[in-house]
Protein backbone atom coordinates (compact mmCIF):
# COMPACT_ATOMS: atom_id res chain seq x y z
CA UNK A 1 0.00 0.00 0.00
CA UNK A 2 1.33 3.51 -0.81
CA UNK A 3 2.02 5.42 1.80
CA UNK A 4 1.45 8.50 -0.42
CA UNK A 5 -2.05 7.06 -0.73
CA UNK A 6 -2.66 6.45 2.94
CA UNK A 7 -2.85 10.16 3.98
CA UNK A 8 -5.31 11.07 0.91
CA UNK A 9 -7.98 8.62 1.03
CA UNK A 10 -10.67 8.31 3.30
CA UNK A 11 -13.69 6.22 4.83
CA UNK A 12 -16.39 6.76 2.12
CA UNK A 13 -18.74 6.71 4.86
CA UNK A 14 -17.48 9.25 7.24
CA UNK A 15 -14.89 10.74 5.48
CA UNK A 16 -12.50 9.95 8.64
CA UNK A 17 -9.21 8.51 8.82
CA UNK A 18 -8.29 4.86 7.50
CA UNK A 19 -5.85 2.33 9.18
CA UNK A 20 -3.74 0.38 7.01
CA UNK A 21 -3.64 -3.52 8.48
CA UNK A 22 -1.13 -5.24 6.03
CA UNK A 23 -1.76 -8.92 7.58
CA UNK A 24 -5.09 -8.84 6.41
CA UNK A 25 -4.63 -6.50 3.46
CA UNK A 26 -7.49 -3.85 4.57
CA UNK A 27 -8.19 -0.41 5.22
CA UNK A 28 -10.02 -0.55 8.61
CA UNK A 29 -12.24 2.74 9.63
CA UNK A 30 -12.23 2.41 13.88
CA UNK A 31 -15.13 4.95 13.90
CA UNK A 32 -17.26 3.25 11.58
CA UNK A 33 -15.76 -0.80 12.19
CA UNK A 34 -15.34 -1.55 9.20
CA UNK A 35 -12.83 -3.13 6.84
CA UNK A 36 -12.32 -2.43 3.41
CA UNK A 37 -10.24 -4.91 1.01
CA UNK A 38 -7.01 -4.45 -0.96
CA UNK A 39 -7.28 -6.39 -4.19
CA UNK A 40 -4.16 -6.36 -6.21
CA UNK A 41 -2.67 -3.68 -3.67
CA UNK A 42 -5.58 -1.46 -4.89
CA UNK A 43 -8.62 -0.53 -2.31
CA UNK A 44 -11.83 -1.66 -3.22
CA UNK A 45 -14.14 1.44 -1.34
CA UNK A 46 -17.58 0.14 -1.80
CA UNK A 47 -20.00 -0.22 1.22
CA UNK A 48 -21.41 -3.26 -0.42
CA UNK A 49 -17.71 -5.13 -0.13
CA UNK A 50 -16.37 -3.77 3.09
CA UNK A 51 -16.92 -6.14 6.23
CA UNK A 52 -17.93 -5.73 9.61
CA UNK A 53 -15.23 -5.94 12.25
CA UNK A 54 -15.77 -7.85 15.29
CA UNK A 55 -15.76 -6.49 18.72
CA UNK A 56 -12.52 -8.13 19.83
CA UNK A 57 -11.24 -6.81 16.31
CA UNK A 58 -11.25 -2.62 17.03
CA UNK A 59 -7.85 -2.17 18.60
CA UNK A 60 -5.68 -3.87 16.40
CA UNK A 61 -4.53 -1.64 13.92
Amino acid sequence: MDKSLLEIIACPVCKGELLYDQANQELICRFDQLAYPLVHDIPIMLDARARRLGSDEGDRC
